[in-house]
């Protein structure tokens, strides 16, 4: 069998860009079940509400939903249980001390195979308020019509 190489995405997080300001991000492997990465392999994965916690020295994801494996028998995993995350030590000292000096949260962005290997991609993020988000959202609209008139005028079409 070939050996698999590249990026398979498999879930994204998109409402994590919209409610929270995304300062860093770490690429952290998963600890997981046969049957998870069947049904990963499958494209079935939700991160809605997951959200990463560091406990004991160690980083654990909870919350993510990864539904039974449709052909697994008893052996199969449940679905939302919490999951580790392969990090390095000092990876994770730096997680603790930013996450504990300034109302930081760890959010899960996307989880994808990379050469074979399961991957969750981890954001050091701070949480918006609803003001922030609407001049974001405002921000994208006028930077997007921006771009369009520059377009409409490069092609010589003044609307």
């Amino acid at each position: 069998m070939a050996k698999e190489t590249g990026r398979k995405l498999v879930a994204q997080n998109r409402r994590a860009r919209h409610d929270y300001t995304i300062l860093d991000t770490i690429e952290a492997g998963i600890v997981l079940q046969g049957t998870e990465v069947k049904s990963l392999r499958a494209g079935r994965a939700s991160l809605v509400d997951a959200f990463a916690q560091i406990s004991e020295g160690e980083a654990w994801l909870h919350g993510m939903h990864i539904p039974e494996y449709t052909e697994g028998t008893w052996t199969n995993h449940t679905p939302r249980r919490r999951r580790k995350l392969l990090l390095h030590r000092d990876e994770i000292a730096k997680l603790v001390g930013k996450t504990q000096e300034g109302g930081l949260t760890l959010v899960p962005l996307s989880l994808y195979f990379k050469d074979g290997r399961a991957k969750v991609e981890v954001a050091l993020a701070r949480g918006r308020k609803t003001y922030d988000k609407r001049h974001a959202l405002a921000e994208r609209d006028a930077s997007r019509e921006v771009s369009r008139a520059l377009g409409r005028r490069a092609k010589g079409r003044d609307d």
